[in-house]
């Protein structure tokens, strides 16, 4: 099971930004997900893409926090991330 999701958007310069950064952090371990591609997804993250979701919850948006990021990635899924 992939543990990040980003939701972003094509053309957005600040999902460009946040692949490249999970790309190098993360290489292989993470899927994109367009949040054009359903009503729900527009409804819920339209005007915060890029955002990142670590084990199906919200871990940020707008930017990836690396640090943070990678120590909560260190973390077993279902553990508390702070």
């Amino acid at each position: 099971m992939t543990r990040i999701t980003l939701i972003s958007r094509n053309g957005c310069h600040l999902c460009e930004v946040a692949e490249e950064t999970l790309e190098r952090i993360a290489p292989g371990e993470w899927t994109r997900v367009d949040v054009d591609s359903s009503i729900e997804l527009q409804r819920d993250y339209d005007d915060r893409v890029p955002v990142v979701l670590l084990d199906g919850k919200e871990h940020g948006y707008w930017r990836v926090e690396e640090a943070r990021l990678l120590r909560d990635l260190a973390r077993q899924p279902g553990e508390p991330h702070l």
